[in-house]
């Protein structure tokens, strides 16, 4: 079991990259994405997946690797699905999300840092929670405004 949780957390081994595994973790998802693009009860139905899963693995590998190790990617993974969440997926709108998303997760403005102080798979996953939902704000309102991201 445990290394059935270690699997989720670094997102199939994505984490073991080491440095940038973050990044490529979002790239992974980004691409996944764009290329299934599924509809809007299956996108809503993965988000809420990865964000359960992510909670319940990040608890489970905190005794083993510590508080958000970096092997810890699939904070990423719920990241970018929630940047992506109900938005036409197309390339530029990808690209849009994974460099948002990056640029919020790794500065971490605007209370995303106090996120990372929560306790267990919480703590892991809510920084990138909100990432994720900076990322959705900010590209929902360039289409509403219909600036054109295709």
């Amino acid at each position: 079991m445990k290394q059935l949780h270690k699997t989720i957390a670094s997102t199939l081994g994505i984490g073991y990259i080491g440095k940038g595994g973050g990044t490529v973790a979002a790239l992974f998802t980004a691409l996944c994405w764009y290329i299934f693009q599924p509809n809007i009860v299956g996108q809503c139905t993965l988000t809420i997946v990865v964000l359960i899963l992510g909670i319940w693995s990040g608890n489970k590998v905190e005794a083993d690797w510590g508080k958000d190790d970096k092997k810890v990617v699939i904070d990423e993974v719920a990241g970018m699905c929630i940047s992506l969440l109900l938005l036409p997926a197309t390339p530029m709108m990808v690209l849009s999300a994974l460099i948002l998303f990056r640029y919020f997760d790794i500065s971490k403005p605007l209370f995303i840092r106090r996120m990372e102080r929560l306790p267990g798979g919480w703590g892991v996953m809510l920084d990138d929670v909100l990432a994720g939902l900076y990322t959705n704000l900010i590209l929902q309102l360039l289409v509403y405004f219909k600036l054109d991201l295709s």
